[in-house]
């Protein structure tokens, strides 16, 4: 089969070449959307990554060149127009799971770094000051941290968080509230505000998501609360989240993932001028600390990701069952 990989870094080709799978890869740079299509003729199918656009017109476009299988590398599909997909006889596939232990610990390291100011200690010293000054964080341990998603990377997540001697509170729509499970306690999201020192979020982008910290959600939080992001940018309402930092509502904010990333995340702009004001506004404040989509950024996950996804386009050539891959 030949597919064609858009958005690719050098990762990317060396991880899915290394699996010696009988496709033929053809790699691209370029963002899938609707006007990069054509670079796709010649293909059967199309292996897209989370920040590709593959909405109607893109469908529309990829129909027309006889594609009828989209493999994304990613667990996310929010980017995918599904009911347009399955109109158009298009299969998509995913990588339901790849590594819940890369971005769990990348959670944790982004909280550790975030309240212990390891993102602004490490360039002091540099420079010779080894002045401990505003550098002050607290004591994880007795503390309340909230985990909203408890899937399987969530989950992991609160593994972590036991050897802190932490309590936590956990929110998952598919278990109900007042439920202890598996030594976790169930919440409602209005408890969570109000009670969370530390709130994570690891959930899918969906309609019912979009924007679950807001104003309104912030509001109801305590003061001082440490947010962390490492799910989808789409969660957290960022210029709510800037009005936050700025009342002091929000004591911490750490995002590996942004709403508007598309066209900039794992794209080097160190000499060019970013054109987004809200994100840069974020890089201003000394308690922010931001990384660019890197949770998932691990060996084992990277391996993982091109073993599924050459499972994935395996098992369509053959007619097999894609073992829960396929979205619906």
């Amino acid at each position: 089969m030949k597919v064609a990989v858009f958005s690719t870094q050098p990762y990317d080709q060396q991880f899915l070449e290394a699996e010696g799978s009988s496709h033929e890869w053809v790699f691209f740079g370029n963002h899938l959307r609707a006007a990069t299509v054509p670079l796709a003729e010649g293909c059967d199918a199309v292996c897209a990554f989370v920040n590709d656009d593959l909405s109607s017109d893109c469908l529309e476009k990829l129909h027309e060149h006889g594609i009828k299988l989209i493999a994304l590398r990613c667990a996310g599909f929010n980017n995918v127009d599904l009911e347009k997909a399955k109109e158009l006889g298009i299969t998509v596939l995913r990588v339901p799971e790849y590594s819940p232990y890369a971005v769990a610990e990348h959670t944790l390291a982004l909280l550790l770094a975030l309240n212990r100011h390891i993102h602004k200690a490490y360039p002091r010293v540099r420079d010779g000051n080894f002045s401990l000054s505003g550098l002050m964080g607290f004591d994880l341990h007795g503390k309340t941290v909230g985990v909203i998603g408890v899937g399987k990377i969530g989950r992991v997540f609160c593994d972590l968080l036991c050897g802190f001697g932490v309590k936590i509170l956990a929110y998952d729509p598919t278990v109900e509230v007042g439920t202890e499970k598996d030594g976790l306690e169930f919440a409602s999201l209005d408890t969570i505000y109000a009670q969370s020192d530390v709130i994570s979020l690891h959930c899918p982008l969906t309609p019912e998501t979009h924007h679950l910290i807001d104003a309104e959600s912030l509001a109801k939080c305590k003061d001082g609360l440490y947010l962390i992001n490492t799910s989808r940018g789409g969660l957290v309402d960022a210029d709510a989240a800037i009005q936050s930092l700025k009342s002091h509502k929000l004591g911490g904010l750490a995002l590996d993932v942004y709403e508007e990333e598309s066209g900039l995340f794992f794209e080097d702009f160190s000499d060019n001028v970013v054109d987004d004001d809200v994100l840069m506004r974020l890089t201003t404040f000394p308690n922010v600390l931001l990384t660019s989509h890197q949770a998932f950024f691990t060996r084992e996950a990277l391996t993982e990701i091109a073993r599924v996804t050459n499972q994935n386009l395996d098992a369509y050539e053959q007619g097999q069952d894609y073992q829960g891959t396929e979205v619906s």
